[in-house]
C-alpha cells in the first residue's frame, strides 16, 4: 500500500542528549572527526544505514538507546566535551580576525550549487564541489561569509545503469524536513519569504532554507511553496534541469531573491550587511540588477548605481568555452522585467545591454549571463593561471583595444578543504609528527610553503599507510560494484567473481569526473589491445577505477560512459578495471585516497582547474595528467608525469586523440609502473616512489589548500573590493558615472600626433636611457582625464611587444595654440634584441580598479607607425 501523506516525525532528545541536536544541524560534522565519531558510537549500525548523516540517525534511533545514552556519564563527557569544541569554533578568533581593520565586515557569496556533504545533496560536480569548499574553508578562517543558492528538490540526479551498461537517471524527491537544514523564521515564527514578480501580475514566492555551514550561513531558496501555481512550485525542481525559461527563473530567483533573502536573513540576525557581494560563475549574475534597484530606490541613477554596485562585486568564470556559459534569448529576458514584470522601475534596454553580446563575433540577440556578470563586477578571475589566459581571451571583445593579457581578469587558483578530502589515517600519521593542533592548522589556514615534518615520516610507515588505503578502496570497490550488478539485474549466483575484483598490490589508477565530450573519459581505450596488456601484465599489472556522470540531456556522454561499462564488463579484464555509478561526495571520498595515480586527459585548455587531482595529491596519490588547469601551473616531476599533448593547428582531433593515448600508454608502461613495483636495497620497498609521495605531500600539499585559496580572495579581492564600495558613496558614484559619460562622448577628439625620440641611430646600448616626447591631442578632455603611456619591450617579427614595460608620461606646459598638449618622458633600453615602444592614451580616474576598464585607448595612427619604423634592432 502506498501512504497518501507523509510526514516527518521527528524524535524528542532526552535532556541530557540536547546538544545533539545542535551538532547534526552544523555541517562542521562533515569535516571534524570528533563529532562523527560522536554519532558513530550513538548506534554504529544505523550510523552505516544512514549513510553517515546525523539528522537521519537520530530519526532512527530508539527510545530506548537515547535513554540507556541519556544516563552514560562516560557518553555525556564526550558530547559536552565536542559540544564546548563546537561552541569555541564558532566564537573564537580565528585568521580573518587578526588581520587589519579594513577587511570587510560580510561578503555575500551566490553559486548555483554547494557540495558541502552527501546529506545535502545539491551539487552535480566540480563547480558545486568547489564552493563547498569555499565556504567550509572561510568557516576555519573565521571569514564572514553568507551563501546564498536554490534549495532543489530532486537535487541532481542519482545514476544507474541498465544491462547493457547505459547510463539511468533517477531524482528522487528531498523532503527538506528530513536534511540538516532549518526554515528561516520571522519573529513571529511564520515562514521568511521573498517574491518576484511574473509577467502577467503573477508572482514567484520561495522559502528560505539555512544549513550552518561551521560558522557560515547558507541560505538556500525554495519555491516548493503554497502560494504558488504548479508551475512556479517546479522552479526549483532539479539542478540544471528544464528549458531556457526554467532556468532564467532559476537565476533570477537565485540573483534577485538571494539579495533578498540576505537582506532578510541580515534583518532578522542582527548579521552585518555585505560590502562585497561574489558572483561564482554567471548563473548568479542577476544580483548585481537587484542590488541596483534598490540604491535607485534611493534616488540613485541608474549609472550612478551601476557604478556603487560594481565596486563591491566579484566574479569568478569557471568555464574556458563560450558554450559553457548560459545565454538566453533577448526577448525572453525582456519580458522578464519592466514594468509588467521585475524590477519595474528600471528601463528593459538598460538591463539587455548589460548582457547583450555587443561585441564582433558576439550573437547580438543572445543576452550572455557571463558577460552580464563581468559588466556588473569590476574585479573578475579565472580558477588557475591557464584558465585565467584562456578566460582573457575568450572575453577580450569586451575590451576592444587592449592585448589580451591587460584584460582585467586576474587568476585565483583553486584550492580543496582538506579536512573534508584527506583521509583520517593520512592526518592521523601527521598528527603523530607535528600534533594534532598543528596539523589542523597546517591542513585549514595554511600559509607555509612546505610541509617539512613529512621528511621524518619513515618509508615503511608511507608505504604501510599506501597499501591500507588501497585495501579500503578495494572493499569499497567490491561493495558498489555488487550493488550495481544487482541493479543490473544481475543474481547473486552470477557475482561470485566479484570477491576477486582488484588487488590491494597493484598499482591503483583513479579517474572520476563528469563526463562531458572534452574530459576524454575514454581516451584510455583508444589502443585496447595496449590498454589490457597494461591490466593484465604478469609481473607489472594496473587496474583502473572509473566513475562519471554523463549530463542527462547528453546522449553522446551516456554513449561514452556505455562505452567504458561495456569494455569493463569484458570477462578477461573486470577485475582489473571497473566502473562505478552514483559518482558523488560519499565515493570520492574512499577513491582518492586509495588510488596510486590521478589520471586526468582532457583537452588542452578546456580544464578550468580541475580540483580532483588536488585531493588526490593530499592523500599521497600522485597526479598523471595532461598540462592543464593547475597541473599546468605547478607540475614538477617529483609529484607525477605530464602527458604529452598534440595541440597543433592541423592536428584533427581523431589523429589528436590517438597521439596522446599513445603518449599516455608509453608513461604507464616505461616509466609509471616501473616505479611502482621496483624494490630497493634492503628495504624491499619501491623507495624512489615513496620518495614521490613524500614530495607530493610535502610541496604540492600547502599549494592545493582551499584555505590559501580563501586567504587569496580576501587579500587580493574581497579586501580591494570592500575599500572602493566604501570608496563609492551615492556623491562619488555620480561623480564617477558622469565622469565616464562626459569621457565616453569626447573619446573619438582623442589622438596621439606626433612621437619622437632622442634617438639618431636604430642601435642603441644595453642600458641607454631615451628621451621620448609626444604632441596629443585631448579634446573635451583635460590631463586629469588621462594617463600617456610610453609601452616598451622586445617585438617579434610582426613588430607585437612582449612583456611590455609602461613608464607614464607627464604633460610639459600648458597646451599649444593649436590644443596640443605635449608630454615627456625616459624610456629605457633594458633588455637586447629586437626593442620596440609605443605610445597610448588611457582614461584615468581614482576609483578605476584598472585602466582597462571603460575599454577605451587610443594610438598613433597607422601612418603615424609607418613613418616611426621600428625603434631599436
Amino acid at each position: 500500500m502506498k501512504a497518501i501523506r507523509r510526514f516527518t516525525v521527528r524524535p524528542v532528545l532526552p535532556e541530557p542528549l540536547r546538544p545533539l541536536s545542535d551538532l547534526a544541524r552544523n555541517l562542521r560534522w562533515s569535516w571534524h572527526a570528533e563529532t562523527r565519531d560522536l554519532f558513530q558510537s550513538v548506534d554504529p549500525e544505523r550510523w552505516a544505514a544512514s549513510g553517515g548523516d546525523p539528522v537521519r540517525l537520530l530519526g532512527s534511533v530508539p527510545p530506548a538507546r537515547l535513554a540507556d545514552l541519556a544516563s552514560d556519564r562516560r557518553f555525556l563527557r564526550r558530547l559536552a566535551a565536542v559540544a564546548g569544541d563546537l561552541n569555541d569554533y564558532m566564537t573564537g578568533e580565528r585568521w580573518y580576525q587578526a588581520q587589519p581593520d579594513e577587511l570587510p565586515a560580510a561578503i555575500a557569496y551566490f553559486s548555483p550549487e554547494f557540495g558541502i556533504t552527501a546529506a545535502l545533496p545539491q551539487y552535480s560536480g566540480g563547480l558545486g564541489i568547489l564552493a563547498g569548499d569555499h565556504l567550509k574553508a572561510a568557516s576555519d578562517l573565521g571569514v564572514p561569509l553568507i551563501g546564498v543558492g536554490l534549495l532543489y528538490r530532486h537535487g541532481y540526479f542519482r545514476q544507474t545503469l541498465s544491462r547493457d551498461g547505459w547510463q539511468q537517471e533517477h531524482y528522487p524527491v528531498l523532503d527538506p524536513n528530513e536534511l540538516p537544514v532549518v526554515l528561516l523564521e520571522e519573529a513571529d515564527g511564520t515562514p521568511a519569504q521573498v517574491a518576484l514578480a511574473l509577467p502577467g501580475g503573477k508572482q514567484l514566492h520561495a522559502r528560505i532554507w539555512l544549513a550552518q555551514v561551521g560558522r557560515v550561513p547558507l541560505l538556500m531558496l525554495d519555491s516548493d511553496v503554497e502560494e504558488n501555481d504548479l508551475g512556479e512550485r517546479g522552479v526549483t525542481d532539479r539542478l540544471y534541469g528544464g528549458g531556457s525559461e526554467h532556468r532564467l527563473l532559476q537565476e533570477m530567483l537565485l540573483g534577485i531573491g538571494g539579495v533578498r533573502a540576505v537582506r532578510t536573513y541580515c534583518r532578522l540576525t542582527g548579521h552585518p550587511e555585505p560590502e562585497v557581494f561574489h558572483t561564482n560563475e554567471g548563473h548568479a549574475g542577476f544580483l548585481g540588477l537587484e542590488r541596483i534597484a534598490e540604491l535607485c530606490a534611493e534616488g540613485l541613477e541608474f549609472d550612478s548605481a551601476l557604478e556603487a554596485v560594481r565596486a563591491g562585486t566579484v566574479f569568478t568564470t569557471h568555464t574556458p568555452v563560450p558554450a559553457g556559459i548560459d545565454r538566453f534569448d533577448r526577448e525572453l529576458v525582456a519580458r522578464h522585467f519592466g514594468p509588467d514584470a521585475e524590477l519595474p522601475r528600471i528601463d528593459v534596454e538598460r538591463v539587455l545591454r548589460l548582457g547583450m553580446e555587443t561585441y564582433p563575433g558576439g550573437e547580438p540577440n543572445l543576452f550572455n549571463m557571463a558577460v552580464m556578470g563581468l559588466r556588473l563586477a569590476q574585479r573578475a578571475n579565472g580558477v588557475s593561471l591557464l584558465h585565467g589566459n584562456v578566460s582573457r581571451e575568450m572575453f577580450s571583445g569586451l575590451w576592444p583595444g587592449f592585448d589580451a593579457d591587460e584584460v582585467p581578469i586576474t587568476s585565483v587558483t583553486n584550492g580543496v578543504h582538506a579536512p573534508t578530502w584527506v583521509a583520517p589515517e593520512v592526518f592521523r600519521l601527521g598528527a603523530r609528527q607535528i600534533g594534532v593542533h598543528r596539523a589542523e592548522d597546517a591542513l585549514t589556514v595554511g600559509g607555509s610553503d612546505r610541509w617539512d615534518a613529512v621528511a621524518d615520516i619513515p618509508d615503511q610507515e608511507i608505504w604501510e599507510l599506501r597499501r591500507g588505503l588501497r585495501e579500503q578502496l578495494v572493499t569499497e570497490v567490491r561493495e558498489r560494484l555488487r550493488a550495481s550488478w544487482r541493479q543490473r539485474g544481475a543474481g547473486t549466483a552470477e557475482l561470485g567473481w566479484i570477491d576477486g575484483v582488484l588487488d590491494p598490490d597493484v598499482l591503483t589508477i583513479g579517474f572520476a569526473r563528469r563526463v562531458p565530450s572534452y574530459k576524454r573519459l575514454t581516451l584510455m581505450l583508444r589502443d585496447r589491445d595496449r590498454l589490457m596488456d597494461l591490466l593484465l601484465h604478469p609481473e607489472r599489472p594496473v587496474q583502473i577505477v572509473v566513475a562519471g556522470k554523463a549530463h542527462p540531456a547528453d546522449d553522446g556522454g551516456k554513449r561514452l560512459v556505455q562505452e567504458l561499462v561495456r569494455f569493463a564488463d569484458d570477462p578477461r579484464v573486470r577485475h582489473r578495471i571497473v566502473f562505478l555509478p552514483d559518482y558523488g561526495m560519499g565515493m570520492a571520498q574512499k577513491l582518492y585516497p586509495g588510488c596510486d595515480i590521478w589520471l586526468n586527459n582532457p583537452l588542452r585548455p578546456l580544464e578550468a582547474c580541475g580540483t580532483s587531482g588536488m585531493k588526490a595529491a593530499l592523500n599521497g596519490c600522485l597526479n598523471l595528467s595532461v598540462l592543464d588547469g593547475w597541473w599546468d601551473e605547478w607540475f614538477q616531476p617529483d609529484f607525477g608525469w605530464a602527458i604529452p599533448t598534440a595541440d597543433g593547428v592541423g592536428t584533427d582531433a581523431d589523429h589528436r586523440d590517438d597521439i596522446e593515448a599513445a603518449a599516455l600508454y608509453d608513461l604507464l608502461e616505461q616509466r609509471v609502473t616501473p616505479r611502482f613495483y621496483e624494490r630497493g636495497g634492503q628495504s624491499g620497498l619501491p623507495d624512489r616512489w615513496i620518495e614521490m609521495v613524500r614530495q607530493t605531500l610535502s610541496l604540492l600539499g600547502p599549494k592545493v589548500l582551499a584555505g590559501r585559496m580563501v586567504r587569496e580572495y580576501v587579500e587580493r579581492l574581497y579586501a580591494p573590493a570592500a575599500l572602493s564600495h566604501r570608496s563609492m558613496g551615492p556623491d562619488a558614484a555620480r561623480d564617477l558615472a558622469e565622469w565616464k559619460t562626459r569621457v565616453r562622448a569626447a573619446w573619438p577628439g582623442v589622438t596621439v600626433d606626433h612621437v619622437e625620440t632622442s634617438a639618431s641611430e636604430v642601435l642603441a646600448e644595453l642600458g641607454t636611457t631615451l628621451g621620448l616626447r609626444v604632441r596629443v591631442g585631448l579634446g573635451e578632455l583635460g590631463p586629469d582625464d588621462v594617463e600617456v603611456q610610453a609601452v616598451s619591450g622586445r617585438v617579434d617579427e610582426e613588430d607585437h611587444i612582449a612583456d611590455a614595460a609602461v613608464v607614464p608620461l607627464k604633460p610639459v606646459g600648458s597646451p599649444g595654440q593649436d590644443g596640443r598638449w605635449v608630454y615627456e618622458g625616459p624610456l629605457s633600453l633594458d633588455r637586447t634584441g629586437p626593442f620596440g615602444y609605443t605610445v597610448r592614451i588611457l582614461p584615468a580616474h581614482r576609483l578605476l580598479a584598472s585602466s582597462a576598464e571603460l575599454g577605451l585607448v587610443a594610438g598613433p595612427s597607422e601612418e603615424l607607425v609607418e613613418a616611426a619604423g621600428l625603434l631599436m634592432r
